[in-house]
Parts: C-alpha cells; sequence; structure tokens
C-alpha cells in the first residue's frame, strides 16, 4: 500500500502474513470502515461486520445463511466465523465488553487457531484496549493515530468546495488562515472536526479565521469527556501582565515557533517553562496570557485528580491524561503549583510508591516527548521540589518571578484601574508604587477591589485616599512570612533566570 498510511501498512502486512486476530484501537468506525473495504478489496476478501444490534452481516451467496440475528451472541458470532468458507476480513465492533466473559475468551483463542489455516483475519474495533491475559500472545494490536493535518486540511477542503459550490455559505480563507484552522482541529476525530466546521459555517454562513475559536471550543469537549483535564479558555495577553519584561521577551521570541517555517529553518518545538516565584506575583496569569498569544488551547492538568485509589490506576490516568494532551497539539498545559501533586515523589510519603511512579512518567515525557505541548509548570516551595524537576531538558528555562519592583507596581496598578474603567492618569501611580513597597501584583489587584467596595459603600467614586487606606490595612504576605520570602529569594538567584 504506497503511500498509505503507517497503521494501514501495517494492517496490510498483518492480514497478508495471515496473523488471525488483530485488535485496532480507535474511535474512528466510519474512517476505519472505509480503509478496510479498500484493503479487502485490494485482498480479494469479502468484508463482514458483526455489531450486537445486527449480528453478522455482509455475507454474500452460499453464505449469508451464517449471519443476522442468530448470531447477536458473541459465542454464536464466533461459531460462524469459524464456518466461513471464503477468505474474509471480519470486523468485531465494541466486542471489547466481552472480553470478560471466559466463555468468549476461550472461543476466541479457538477461533485464533483455527484461522492459522485459513485466509480471514478477525479485527477488532474499540475505543479503548481491553485485552484479558489469556489473550495477550494470540492478538496483535494497532494503535490507529487521529487524523493527521494532511486528512484534516483535505477535509476543511472539501467542506470549502462543496458549500461554495452549493452557494450555501461564503468561503474567505488565505492559505495561511486555513492553515490556522487545521491545526485548531488536530486532535479531533474526522467526524468531530466535520462537526466543528459545520458548526462554524452554521452560526454566520461564513467560513473565515473568526470560526478560529468555535473550533477550539470542540476541542474542549474532549477535555471535558477525559475527566482529568480542565480546558481553561483565556482572552488574557502578555500586556495584561505587570512587570516581567524578561519573561516576556523570552517568550515573544518563540511565539512562532510551533510553525512549518520554524521546521523548516531548523528548530525544535519548545518544550515549555518552569515559573518559581513568590506568590501572587503573576506565574499563573502567565500561563493564561501565553496561550492567548499564541491562539493555542490553554488545559490544566490537577495532578490531584491523577491519584486513585486502586492499584495502578494513577499511572494509567496520568498515561491518559497525556494521552489526550498530546492528541490536542499544538497545546499549551499548564501544571499549577507541581510541588504539591509531586509531594512524596522522594520516597517519603507512605502511599507505595504511587508519587514516585507518577514522577518518573512525567518526568520520562518531559523530556522525550515529540508532540507540540508547551508545558508551562509552577511552583511556589522549592523545599518541596524534586531536583530531577530542575534538570537541563525537562523545561527550555527556569524562570524566577520575584516581587514585582517599583517601576512594575506602577504599571499593575495602571492595570488594574484600567480594567475596573478608571482612568489611571487620574492618580499618582508613583505615590501608589511606593506605599505598596513587598507587595505582590495579587495583593496591589485586591487593594484596588477593597478601595472600590469603600468606594461604592459610601456611594463615593473610587479616589486616592481609598487606595492608600486599603494599602494601609494590608499586610503582604512577604513581611508575614518575610523568613520564607527571603529564603527562597536566595535560593533563586544563583539557580535560575529573572522573569523581570
Amino acid at each position: 500500500m504506497t503511500g498509505a498510511p503507517a497503521f494501514l501498512t501495517e494492517i496490510d502486512t498483518l492480514v497478508r502474513a495471515r496473523y488471525p486476530l488483530l485488535y485496532l484501537v480507535s474511535w474512528e468506525e466510519q474512517r476505519l470502515d472505509l480503509a478496510l473495504a479498500d484493503l479487502a478489496q485490494a485482498h480479494g476478501k469479502e468484508l463482514v461486520h458483526w455489531t450486537v444490534t445486527k449480528g453478522l452481516h455482509g455475507l454474500k451467496g452460499a453464505q449469508r445463511g451464517l449471519d443476522g440475528p442468530a448470531t447477536r451472541e458473541p459465542q454464536a458470532a464466533l461459531h460462524a466465523i469459524a464456518r466461513l468458507g471464503a477468505p474474509a476480513l471480519v470486523v468485531l465492533k465494541d466486542f471489547h465488553r466481552y472480553l470478560d466473559d471466559p466463555v468468549v475468551v476461550r472461543g476466541l483463542r479457538e477461533l485464533s487457531f483455527a484461522l492459522k489455516s485459513a485466509y480471514t483475519t478477525v479485527i477488532i474495533i474499540a475505543p479503548t484496549l481491553t485485552l484479558p491475559i489469556e489473550l495477550e500472545k494470540e492478538v496483535s494490536v494497532v494503535d490507529v493515530p487521529l487524523p493527521t493535518k494532511d486528512d484534516l486540511r483535505a477535509l476543511l477542503l472539501g467542506i470549502a468546495q462543496v458549500v461554495t459550490r452549493t452557494k450555501r455559505a461564503t468561503v474567505s480563507l488565505t492559505d495561511a488562515q486555513a492553515e490556522a484552522l487545521v491545526s485548531a482541529a488536530h486532535g479531533l476525530t474526522l467526524a468531530e472536526a466535520e462537526n466543528a466546521f459545520a458548526k462554524a459555517i452554521a452560526i454566520d454562513g461564513r467560513l473565515s479565521q473568526d470560526d478560529l475559536p468555535q473550533i477550539l471550543e470542540e476541542k474542549s469537549q474532549v477535555v471535558r469527556k477525559s475527566g482529568l483535564l480542565e480546558y481553561t479558555p483565556t482572552t488574557l495577553s502578555l500586556d495584561d501582565i505587570g512587570g516581567l519584561g524578561s519573561l516576556k521577551l523570552w517568550l515573544s521570541r518563540r511565539k512562532d515557533a510551533f510553525s512549518p517555517r520554524a521546521r523548516t529553518f531548523g528548530l525544535p518545538e519548545p518544550k515549555g517553562v518552569l515559573l518559581l516565584g513568590v506568590q501572587g506575583c503573576g506565574k499563573s496569569l502567565c500561563a493564561k496570557a501565553i496561550a492567548a498569544s499564541w491562539r493555542l488551547p490553554l488545559v490544566r492538568l490537577d495532578l490531584g485528580r491523577i491519584y486513585s485509589g486502586l492499584v495502578g490506576s494513577s499511572e494509567e490516568n496520568l498515561r491518559k491524561a497525556i494521552k489526550v494532551t498530546e492528541s490536542l497539539a499544538p497545546v499549551v498545559l499548564w501544571i499549577d503549583e507541581i510541588e504539591k501533586g509531586l509531594a512524596g515523589a522522594g520516597g517519603s510519603a507512605n502511599d507505595t510508591g504511587v508519587s514516585a511512579r507518577i514522577f518518573g512518567t512525567l518526568l520520562t515525557w518531559l523530556q522525550e516527548k515529540t508532540q507540540a505541548v508547551f508545558v508551562v509548570a509552577t511552583a511556589n516551595r522549592i523545599d518541596q521540589l524534586p531536583p530531577e524537576l530542575l534538570r537541563r531538558g525537562r523545561f527550555d528555562e527556569t524562570f524566577f518571578v520575584d516581587l514585582p519592583s517599583e517601576g512594575e507596581r506602577r504599571d499593575i496598578f495602571a492595570i488594574q484601574l484600567a480594567r475596573r474603567r478608571r482612568d489611571p492618569s487620574l492618580f499618582s501611580l508613583f505615590n501608589l508604587a511606593k506605599l505598596t513597597h513587598n507587595f505582590s501584583g495579587a495583593e496591589i489587584e485586591q487593594v484596588v477591589v477593597a478601595a472600590l467596595y469603600d468606594a461604592f459603600a459610601d456611594g463615593a467614586d473610587l479616589t486616592p485616599v481609598y487606595l492608600e487606606r486599603a494599602i494601609a490595612e494590608t499586610r503582604p504576605l512577604a513581611v508575614t512570612m518575610a523568613e520564607d520570602v527571603q529564603r527562597l529569594r536566595e535560593w533563586a538567584r544563583t539557580r535560575t533566570r529573572p522573569a523581570s
């Protein structure tokens, strides 16, 4: 099968080698039906399907008596397959549901032995791999990848041609804009992508670059259904964060690093960034701003959701979360307060080694990942951070986010006042910045909010007096936990790159 996708070439090879049992892991039955129909025709075999609602169907000629409702039960279907006279590809759909039945498992093993002298291959299609130990040596597993960008590009082109020809909608896309839609749809099945494009057209009768949020919204459904990740829509930009000039410059130079032009130039895709620092200084905001500025979906991984009471389930949950994340690439993965999720990774926690195994899996993935997943990990407590995480190769850079300088505090006040529909030029930002020495960005935001509450309660508008009073009533974290903050600063001085 020259030019065919790798997974189809592999299936073709296994069929020609007369492997009796194949297990295709995929959600995309319709896509595989078309591919297997071509494969069956190429090999001169009948294509037969089985579902629990119809039994075996698709048989022709004298074999018609072996199909129909009488074969709806799995065991009856296996007996009928064993009696097929002509070479066939037999596709069993959702058959994994019956692989916990010892009678069905025994039947499949016996069928496997019988088919080794025939030219029939049984193919199980299921969205998840459920394989009893008895069948591990009898079944060949093929992971069917989601559609490539070429597949999605062809789908988008086909839809554009149809709606243009039928005058059902207008298409206004440059090559670059079409490529952006294709990238946004990457990680969806063909059916999901087709639905997303159709929904975008149905909203305003147009297919254009303005439909990008609709495609990303469809991606959010994939995340929500996983149960392990959280899709985080954001409209923040890096300009909405005061200060952090060094970090912003570093990020702006990597804005187009996921583009084909960067691959042609020889650039590797950026791995991610680790943000350490004082609480409330904008680390989490940076994760949101990166995704919005780079026009990529933002997915949050809460390591607390990964842990399960069942043995082995936590590790499987992490692998599933990684697989879902990679299917959405290019994507920004945000791991907030990573040190809390990895507590006990050094073996001190009484969790039978689960934290250590989770940590090992995460480290290996961070080092070896090949998909376009930009990881933004944040941490507040460096004493709880496993040292292996800081090694070069896990992240592209480690930044320390310190308390804002006086100039940065002026910028933060201006941003917070403008966000709440107040003209910053009406306030003495220099004076406010001096009064908030050792305040974090989050504390400055709360000063503005508290002052607004007081002004609202008094029936007045916001004035500098309200802000100054709120400042006087606030005890910043850098004062109440001065020793911890100083220790963090001392540690970071020679080990990290300053974000400001």
